[in-house]
């Protein structure tokens, strides 16, 4: 029968070579969190303290949001259709512009006008008040047809 140190070992894992944003040791935390161990049994299993297993939860999953959010950007430097949607314009006008420039980029999105609002609302809500979108918009379509929004990065 294996004790805990052999069973931490073997979930740990890991060369310690990897070019993830996550360390081994809090990759295994998660994969353990995700198999429904609290954070006191994983810590008990890898030999740590509960506070540690919180630390590297935490910092894991703050890794993963900004792993997310760099994959978002370079999809959207990488996207063939990009405009700026720019502080003042109706919302409503903001579909029309996109499908355009999707039809000069020979790119067919495969979602309608009340879907590009909608997205707007929920990626970019503190940038719009009622039908007036309040900062600059950017907004990328990518060669499969799917719609980003982001707000423009202040300068």
């Amino acid at each position: 029968m294996r004790d805990k140190a052999e069973e931490g070992a073997e979930i740990e894992g890991g060369s310690g070579t990897s070019s993830s944003l996550l360390t081994d040791r809090q990759a295994s935390v998660l994969r353990l969190r995700r198999r429904g161990l609290s954070q006191q049994e994983v810590a008990d299993l890898l030999g740590t303290t509960r506070s540690n297993v919180s630390i590297l939860e935490r910092r894991a999953i703050q890794n993963v949001a900004r792993a997310r959010a760099t994959l978002k950007e370079w999809t959207m430097i990488q996207a063939p259709v990009s405009l700026t949607v720019p502080a003042g314009t109706d919302v409503f006008d903001v579909p029309a512009r996109v499908f355009s420039e999707a039809d000069k980029a020979g790119i067919k999105l495969e979602i309608g006008s009340v879907d590009i609002v909608v997205q707007i609302k929920t990626k970019a809500p503190e940038a719009l008040r009622k039908r007036v979108i309040l900062r600059d918009l950017e907004i990328a379509a990518t060669e499969d047809g799917q719609v980003l929004v982001q707000e423009t990065a202040p300068e």
